[in-house]
């Protein structure tokens, strides 16, 4: 007796022990939930919670990314669940699906993966499922949007609001709940071949339009992923990857910006680190940039992921460790304690050897349990616990991808970042009547998108000649001329035959870039990821076909089609128009036929200035305070030199601006006033800019009117001016329209001597205008 009650005893200690009471006992009483899987439950608490039941290897799995094709076969489908458990073993926080299948294949195939981790875990942790969206999500008959250098000429951060929705609705569709967008890195350096996948030259726009892209992916619970963080795509010699040169008050003051704004304001849920290094120090491993800047200063909670293959460039690129072979441990070392906390996948999985590292002390499970608190905070905050499987049924998916809505918001985003650089004789818009001739080799035949689309869509979607041809009541002919990628120039007879026969000539040339696939094929191109280049001049025989067809005497428009600008200013005063449209959507035939017949009055501003020639960048605006001294000098298409200092045959002024953009119609702008014209130095002012635009033309348009500030006095050197706002307003013919935009006070600040933000006392000059030179009105704003 003594005994049983000694085992009953020692049951009861056990159960005391274990948490296990008597009526847990009772296969009727229901099992606690834990904290972690309460969706009422604070996400600190849940996080916390769930980081406590973790083993190591378990929070080293949410650090490094899995891929899709472990377990599903990318082109035959077979299933490979041996590779699905070995992924998912060791990295399991998130798995890249960006590959060209048919839905139902992807679809299950997300399915698998978020499957297997719920129900076939311990903890049930699911993943982010990754793919690219920049322009469209990147799978077949998804719309293609044009490309965020487009996009930033709109000057429409809504419109970009909503593509960015149509995107996160299309991802969501087959279970894609994290996309490798927005980019904000600023297009300041012109041969570095990634300009056309950023919003352009300024901080303060593409900080607008990546705020607006963040919120209209995350509005649909698919994760926003910033990148490249920071300072990326001004590369030394405008190579891909290349490093960056500059201090810390031209990061501050220059490439940060826009990353606060998409990232903070906007609240993304993950951070992709660049490949560069600044200053000399690698990116993935700044502890200074991804650790006091992004977490101390700005409270960021969130995660950074590296890029592709970039952690193992600490050791073979950088060399700050041995890389033959590559010391996977010193550079995990350097790494995740640095404050970036996920490892992408295409390298060596240096994050693999963390249980080791931590295990003889190497790095702390302190810097461990930091990371995976960012990491699932992200997935708590978009609700994946709540919902891993966001797919739709197939039946519906023909009503979320590629919709007509979709479709139709493609052609207006498109219409809108048209830019119309020459309109001699108003020779724009044509008559829907006139007789075209339709020439060169980005005109037909393909589709001239940016990178980052689908394999194959380059023949899917409105050429120049479909869209000119269909909005067309005249005689439309196309001949091609030449080859983009060729010098043989034995097509110009056949073109020019067929300008000299139509009323009009509408000529498209310009560069061109590859789809996923054939971009890393080593197929020839002139802009994308890698693809960087040493001259801004249309290549081979494209600029003796533009001569060719000018020389017939007939109205010619020639339309660049291309990612970045092109330099070739005796096509800008020979030809009678001249149209920028960069890398277009899938409605870019439509949406370019809309502006030159005139459905659509261009509106487009240039988000990236375009110089006389590659010698004479950087072009920028907001050069610092003693740049671009001008004496310019000109060489004569007659031969004849006229020589100056700067430069002696050329100009460091741009050709076209920033912001520039010409239009139908003609706007007259009113003196601007301010709110308040006296302002104390607090950072909560706002100080509201209003000016009456008048539209004096009978056409009904559009402009984008722009506010610069320019500090008169300050104690450092600053930008010359700087935009601080816009607006983008439609105006009827003839009609008047009052314009407010506001300043935000706290965004006059400086980096000053100390490297600290201050907004100083003195006076600002607010500049309000047309184009970053094209100044109308300005006014006087003093701080005390």
């Amino acid at each position: 007796m003594r005994f049983l009650c000694a085992f009953l005893a020692l049951i009861c200690l056990l159960c005391l022990l274990s948490g296990v009471t008597a009526a847990s006992l009772n296969p009727h009483t229901p099992v606690p939930v834990p904290v972690y899987k309460n969706p009422h439950a604070s996400i600190d608490d849940r996080v916390s919670d769930l980081l406590s039941r973790m083993t190591l290897d378990e929070k080293i799995a949410q650090l490094v990314q899995g891929d899709i094709s472990n377990w599903i076969n990318t082109t035959t489908n077979v299933f490979n669940r041996t590779g699905l458990v070995q992924n998912m073993k060791s990295k399991a926080s998130q798995f890249y699906a960006g590959y060209p299948m048919p839905y139902p294949w992807l679809a299950e195939g997300i399915k698998i993966g978020q499957d297997y981790l719920v129900q076939n875990t311990t903890l049930g942790i699911p993943a982010f499922v990754q793919s690219e969206g920049i322009h469209g999500f990147l799978i077949s008959n998804a719309t293609i949007f044009n490309s965020p250098i487009a996009h930033s000429c709109s000057w429409n951060p809504q419109l970009v609001e909503r593509m960015a929705g149509v995107i996160a609705q299309e991802a969501k569709a087959l279970g894609v709940n994290q996309i490798f967008a927005p980019i904000v890195d600023l297009a300041r350096e012109l041969r570095y071949g990634r300009v056309e996948e950023t919003f352009g030259e300024d901080g303060y726009l593409a900080g607008e339009l990546g705020y607006s892209y963040v919120k209209g992916l995350q509005s649909k619970n698919v994760s926003a992923m910033v990148k490249h963080f920071a300072a990326f795509a001004s590369p030394e010699q405008g190579l891909n990857t290349g490093p960056v040169h500059g201090g810390e008050r031209e990061l501050r003051t220059t490439y940060l910006p826009p990353f606060k704004r998409a990232i903070i304001d906007a609240g993304a849920l993950s951070v992709m680190s660049s490949y560069n290094s600044y200053d000399g120090v690698p990116l993935v491993v700044d502890h200074h940039v991804l650790t006091e800047i992004l977490r101390d200063e700005w409270d960021y909670q969130y995660y950074v992921i590296s890029d592709a293959g970039a952690t193992d460039r600490v050791c073979n690129t950088f060399h700050l460790c041995e890389s033959n072979p590559i010391d996977k441990q010193a550079a995990a070392q350097l790494i995740l304690p640095a404050g970036n906390d996920v490892e992408m996948g295409s390298g060596s999985f240096n994050f693999l050897t963390l249980p080791e590292l931590v295990k003889f002390g190497k790095v702390s499970i302190q810097t461990v349990n930091k990371a995976v608190e960012r990491v699932l905070r992200a997935k708590f905050a978009v609700g994946l616990f709540e919902n891993p499987y966001l797919a739709a049924n197939a039946s519906q998916w023909p009503s979320l991808i590629h919709t007509h809505q979709s479709v139709s918001l493609a052609r207006q985003l498109d219409a809108e970042s048209i830019v119309l650089l020459e309109n001699k004789n108003k020779v724009l818009p044509l008559s829907k009547t006139a007789n075209i001739a339709v020439i060169g080799p980005m005109a037909h035949g393909y589709v001239n998108y940016g990178d980052y689309v689908v394999n194959a869509s380059q023949y899917r979607g409105v050429t120049p000649f479909d869209g000119i041809s269909a909005a067309s009541t005249g005689r439309v002919t196309y001949t091609q001329g030449c080859q983009r990628w060729s010098t043989d120039e034995s097509g110009f007879a056949e073109a020019v035959a067929a300008a000299e026969a139509a009323d009009v000539a509408v000529v498209v040339v310009g560069t061109w870039s590859r789809d996923q696939v054939e971009l890393w094929q080593g197929l020839n191109a002139t802009t994308g990821e890698h693809v960087d280049v040493s001259s801004l001049n249309l290549v081979g025989a494209m600029p003796h076909l533009v001569r060719a067809i000018i020389n017939t005497g007939k109205p010619t428009v020639v339309v660049f089609s291309s990612g970045k600008p092109i330099t070739e200013a005796w096509i800008s005063d020979q030809a009678s128009a001249l149209v920028q449209q960069f890398y277009p959507s899938e409605q870019g035939g439509n949406a370019l036929a809309d502006v030159l017949f005139g459905d659509v009055n261009p509106s487009g501003k240039l988000s990236v200035a375009f110089p006389f020639d590659i010698g004479t960048t950087p072009v920028y605006y907001d050069y610092l305070n003693s740049g671009r001294s001008a004496d310019a000098g000109h060489a004569y298409a007659n031969g004849s030199l006229q020589f100056g200092h700067q430069y002696v045959l050329n100009s460091p002024l741009p050709l076209y601006e920033f912001g520039y953009g010409k239009s139908y119609a003609s706007f007259a702008y009113g003196n601007v006033t301010l709110s308040k014209t006296r302002v104390s130095a607090s950072k909560h002012t706002i100080v509201t800019a209003t000016v009456t635009v008048t539209n004096k033309s009978t056409r009904d348009g559009a402009e984008v009117v722009q506010l610069y500030v320019q500090d008169l006095v300050s104690s450092v050197v600053v930008p010359n001016r700087q935009l601080k706002g816009f607006a983008k307003v439609v105006i009827p013919a003839g009609q008047s329209m009052p314009v407010r935009i506001p300043i935000k006070l706290a965004d006059l600040g400086l980096w000053d001597i100390r490297l600290k933000y201050v907004v100083e006392p003195g006076d600002f000059n607010i500049l309000v205008g047309s184009s970053s030179t094209d100044i109308r009105t300005n006014a006087t704003l003093t701080v005390y």
